[in-house]
């Protein structure tokens, strides 16, 4: 016989299965994008912060993409071979290497990215400008929340 679950927790798991599937669809739009323009969604999302934010430290690029080591290595790998960007070593610590973009890299995301851009509007195009800002505010405020309290198994929900 199944335990009555309380509101709030039947909230919190519908609310679960709701997010679950929205960031599907979306994620889905994203890679149907990047499939396009040649590229997998890991890939663009390496070279997409690297058009961003400049040249950044190779360690770091998988925490800050949630990617594990041995997958950035990999992508990085490959994009270099591809001429999309190049790997030089920290002038400050001569054990940090930054992964940078090449010209062409950058001439290709100056092409792409905005065709990418104007595919992940259509896909979030459900919300209005407000209604985006109180989801983002919102999605922080559970993200940062979560984090907080890190992964255990506890089941008293505290």
């Amino acid at each position: 016989m199944h335990e009555r679950i309380d509101r709030e927790t039947e909230a919190s798991l519908h609310l679960f299965r709701v997010f679950s599937k929205a960031f599907k669809s979306v994620s889905d739009h994203s890679a149907a994008g990047c499939k396009h323009e040649g590229f997998n969604p890991t890939d663009f999302a390496v070279l997409e912060m690297l058009y961003h934010k400049g040249p950044q430290p190779i360690q770091q690029i998988g925490s800050k993409l949630l990617l594990q080591s041995g997958n950035v290595t990999y992508v990085i790998d490959k994009l270099e071979r591809n001429g999309y960007l190049e790997r030089h070593p920290s002038a400050k610590d001569r054990r940090v290497i930054f992964a940078e973009l090449t010209a062409d890299g950058r001439n290709m995301m100056e092409r792409i990215f905005p065709r990418q851009a104007v595919m992940l509007r259509r896909a979030l195009s459900g919300l209005t400008l407000d209604e985006k800002q109180q989801a983002i505010a919102l999605l922080k405020k559970l993200g940062l929340q979560a984090e907080r309290l890190g992964c255990t198994n506890n089941k008293s929900g505290s």
